[in-house]
């Protein structure tokens, strides 16, 4: 499994406005569900720390592999979000990564917590 986070920082001078492009986003991005091969699951979260150097919108995304990951990046639904909130974003940060499932029950690994990745 791999996961897919991606911050942003948005445009908007109020409030208001940065909270209708949350609103935006949010929608966009959950209209994916159940359309793009591999992607297991998408949520987004709004800031609420406020302090100044924080992103204000986050999208925590798993996918089964890395190849529905890579075919996620140029699948036409993902692209039609891509359009509908280019221009709401000021920046962008993101980090992939694979996470280490614990082995099944009785295989090793003592029934503890999975080690986390480096």
């Amino acid at each position: 499994m791999i996961r897919h986070i991606v911050m942003w920082k948005l445009r908007g001078d109020t409030r208001a406005e940065k909270q209708a492009n949350i609103a935006t986003i949010t929608a966009s991005f959950h209209s994916l569900r159940g359309r793009v091969p591999g992607l297991l699951h998408v949520e987004i979260g709004a800031d609420t720390s406020a302090v100044d150097y924080a992103c204000d919108v986050v999208l925590y995304s798993e996918f089964e592999s890395q190849s529905a990951l890579d075919a996620y990046a140029t699948h036409p639904e993902h692209l039609r979000v891509k359009q509908e909130i280019g221009d709401m974003r000021t920046h962008r940060y993101q980090v992939d990564y694979p996470v280490l499932l614990p082995p099944p029950r009785g295989e090793g690994g003592g029934g503890g917590a999975p080690e986390e990745q480096p």
